[in-house]
């Protein structure tokens, strides 16, 4: 039987980030990943010559050094790089009209000027004049290296001449950021605005949405020389470099290989059995799971150690899906991202209100055959579980109550390609037990909707010795720079600290 140092269940982008680290440090690793292929939700499929997305799509602070992204940071520590296309805005449709733009402080400040008038633009001064010391701090105390195991006292003490004049802010940075938008944003436009960044990030809305993860963005999207990037190839390239980094030292990852119990010793987790009765024995093991999943793993006389009881956490929702490859003769200027809203009035968390297009290929030519585009649209963590979760995918009222629901995608694009009917060439439709399917995940939810403004999310230890979590149930949270700094924080854990600030300064972090 094979032995190893740490076994991680799950190869999404958390477990991968673990996983890569504790290889780096000379641990033997094995992920175990149910999928066919690595990466979960971040993941791609080809079809027909087209490579369509169905992952994250909005990627920033990657490529730049420094960097405010885990992500990054972690890809820099892995010596790993990522080919990336640079680009500066995206297509906004909202009840107030159709515009352009760009990521920076002055373009949206003049479209607020345009759009709300002087006084909100001083509105957004004001809220900027506060988010701004907050960057600052998560700069120089970074996301990667704050778990509580690896910042102490002393260490703030020093850092603390940097910004000792806001001081008194490093308590709204695990605070609801909704707390910070009533103290200065009163126009509507601009907290719906708010409120529709902080919903993309967490799938909550701004007043549960944790405030520094804000911060970072607004650090990312909100400077002068802010801009977005496209990782070549898709999200798969972001996978790719962080298994190679796993492989290069060691690591092993095998796919198709879903994880059906972690074995115990002495009530101290010393291992997994998958599905197909194999076993593989580990001093730890790492759950890249989210929180109900992870409960079914654990046998049920040790699940009552288990906090927070899965049962009583509440889910973000699922999404609906469109994949489309279509003809791109003729289109000139399209954006390779486009955002619509509905109507604010019904809000950001409203079924079918809020849809996210991208199209890659704009960007990256090889994303489909010469002449054509690709796409993928979906509507974020609000389509509602309940109404699928009793239907059958091979039934005819599946079948249509998908396509009726699925409506809101072409009237949507029609703003943006009034023609799009007549190009489509492949369309795929997804929904919650889509989601749920392809990506492990319950319910085909964005993760635990634990809000910020009634604690964190519980850290990556368990009451189970040696059994240890990272990814979207774990601090800080849901989204790629968070599931990044969770998985870090579990290999912290299991090399020490020690060990652990001794690798972040080889990028000097």
């Amino acid at each position: 039987m094979n032995k190893y140092d740490v076994i991680i269940i799950g190869s999404g982008i958390g477990g991968l980030c673990c996983g890569s680290i504790l290889a780096l440090s000379g641990r033997k690793v094995l992920i175990c990943e149910a999928h066919s292929q690595p990466g979960g939700v971040a993941h791609s499929f080809d079809m027909k010559g087209y490579k369509f997305e169905s992952g994250p799509s909005l990627w920033s602070g990657i490529g730049k050094w420094p960097t405010t992204n885990p992500l990054g940071q972690v890809l820099r520590l892995l010596d790993e790089k990522v080919e990336l296309k640079k680009y500066h805005g995206w297509q906004v449709n909202v009840p107030e009209g159709s515009f352009n733009l760009k990521v920076g402080q002055e373009p949206f400040r003049k479209r607020i000027g345009l759009l709300r008038g002087n006084q909100s633009v001083k509105e957004w001064d004001s809220f900027l004049s506060e988010i701004k010391p907050l960057s600052q701090i998560v700069s120089e105390i970074p996301l990667l290296s704050s778990s509580p195991k690896t910042i102490d006292f002393l260490e703030i003490l020093k850092l603390a001449y940097k910004f000792l004049p806001n001081i008194k802010l490093l308590s709204k940075l695990n605070s609801g950021f909704g707390e910070i938008v009533d103290n200065h944003l009163k126009d509507p436009f601009l907290r719906n605005w708010v409120d529709l960044l902080s919903f993309l990030i967490s799938g909550m809305t701004m007043h549960d949405t944790n405030s520094a993860a804000m911060a970072t963005l607004f650090d990312e999207w909100f400077k002068p020389e802010s801009y977005l990037e496209y990782p070549k190839g898709g999200s798969e390239s972001i996978v790719k470099a962080l298994v190679n980094a796993l492989k290069k030292n060691g690591g092993e990852l095998i796919l198709s290989s879903k994880v059906d119990a972690i074995d115990f010793s002495k009530n101290v987790a010393s291992g997994v059995t998958l599905e197909n009765g194999s076993k593989f024995i580990s001093d730890f093991v790492v759950m890249n799971t989210d929180v109900w999943t992870s409960r079914k793993l654990i046998p049920e006389k040790l699940q009552k150690k288990w906090r927070p009881k899965a049962k009583a956490i509440n889910k973000c929702g699922s999404f609906l899906h469109i994949h489309l490859g279509f003809d791109a003769s003729g289109l000139q200027n399209l954006p390779i991202h486009s955002i619509h809203v509905e109507d604010w009035e019904r809000g950001i968390t409203a079924e079918r209100n809020v849809v996210v297009f991208s199209i890659p290929s704009v960007l990256d030519n090889e994303m489909a055959p010469k002449g054509k585009h690709v796409l993928h649209g979906y509507t974020p963590a609000n389509e509602p579980w309940e109404i699928w979760e009793n239907l059958n995918s091979n039934d005819l009222t599946y079948k249509n109550l998908k396509e009726e629901r699925c409506l809101i995608f072409l009237k949507s694009l029609r703003k943006l390609i009034p023609d799009i009917d007549d190009r489509i060439e492949i369309k795929l439709l997804g929904t919650p037990l889509t989601h749920k399917k392809f990506t492990n995940t319950y319910c085909g939810s964005y993760g635990p909707a634990l809000s910020a403004a009634e604690g964190l999310f519980p850290g990556c230890t368990t009451p189970i010795k040696n059994l240890l979590t990272c990814g979207a149930s774990s601090f800080p949270g849901i989204g790629i720079p968070a599931v990044s700094a969770s998985g870090a924080y579990a290999a912290e854990k299991i090399i020490g600290k020690k060990e652990y600030k001794d690798l972040l300064k080889m990028i000097d972090l």
